[in-house]
């Protein structure tokens, strides 16, 4: 594979963000006021993919949009980061949507509605010949299981936290968490765990053990929406080309920071080019 681009397939949701800027997040029960709603492309499996593709690697994306006005409009979106969205299905139910809540200080509480995600149908498709197959939690159970295992190599990531079978966990090649999600895992099982600590980096675990870490770089956080997705992706292109533990961890935790500087899950997604000029600096 040297000199040429790894090849990824990102299995996942497809969502149309709408956004709401708070000044602070609604406790449970409480109403707060909020700006104008801007609408955003997302769903996790689209971030990763448009992701993926911005940092070089040869994206197809197997998803599913509604047969709507927002499914054309993502998939427009996603053609134009360079992603091949001929295995992105449509569906007579609606383009699936994430209601997104969020403050100056860029946190954030997410509602999402599956709509056409959830008929994701892998039937018939082939996996085998990518490099690495990264999932994420948002479409069924059924499918993610299926997309590992058909994978020669694959990269899980359980988000958001929905139960994943000790099965499919094990098969996993490598399995990204927050530390949130971690909580649901038996990190002593898992040959490869990613563990992403937001501002204070990540850190790689083999069977609970520690083998390497990395800390993110300060940056001006406009919007943390997507920064994880970010991160697996940029894990996943880094992992695929070769690198080892230590260097694509490194490399993902600038790639995640760097999509924190920008409105949208999709609004400040880095290109090699700049994670690499990062990396230089010794931020």
């Amino acid at each position: 594979m040297a000199g040429s681009p790894p090849r990824l397939a990102v299995v996942g949701g497809c969502n149309v963000d709408l956004v709401v800027e708070v000044t602070r997040l609604p406790r449970p029960g409480e109403t707060v006021l909020g700006g104008d709603v801007a609408r955003w492309p997302g769903g996790k499996g689209a971030n990763q993919a448009a992701a993926a593709a911005r940092l070089g690697a040869t994206t197809t994306l197997f998803a599913t949009v509604g047969d709507d006005e927002s499914g054309a409009w993502l998939l427009e979106s996603l053609h134009a980061t360079g992603v091949d969205t001929r295995q992105v299905a449509r569906s007579r139910r609606p383009t699936g949507s994430a209601f997104i809540t969020v403050t100056p200080a860029g946190e954030n509480e997410i509602v999402v509605s599956s709509g056409a995600n959830a008929d994701l149908d892998l039937s018939g498709v082939d996996l085998a010949g990518y490099d690495v197959v990264l999932t994420q939690l948002e479409v069924a159970a059924t499918v993610v299981d299926e997309a590992v295992a058909r994978a020669a190599c694959s990269v899980l990531n359980v988000a958001p936290a929905v139960p994943v079978s000790d099965e499919t966990l094990d098969r996993c090649t490598v399995v990204i968490a927050n530390e949130v999600e971690a909580d649901a895992l038996d990190l002593a099982r898992l040959g490869h765990c990613v563990l992403t600590l937001g501002a204070r980096g990540a850190v790689h675990l083999s069977h609970g053990r520690e083998v390497a870490r990395a800390m993110a770089p300060a940056v001006d956080v406009i919007d943390t929406v997507g920064a994880g997705d970010a991160f697996c992706a940029a894990y996943a292109v880094r992992f695929a080309a070769g690198d080892d533990a230590e260097a694509a961890l490194r490399f993902a935790v600038v790639a995640g920071s760097l999509a924190t500087t920008a409105r949208g899950a999709q609004g400040a997604l880095p290109t090699t080019e700049e994670v690499e000029a990062w990396l230089a600096r010794g931020s």
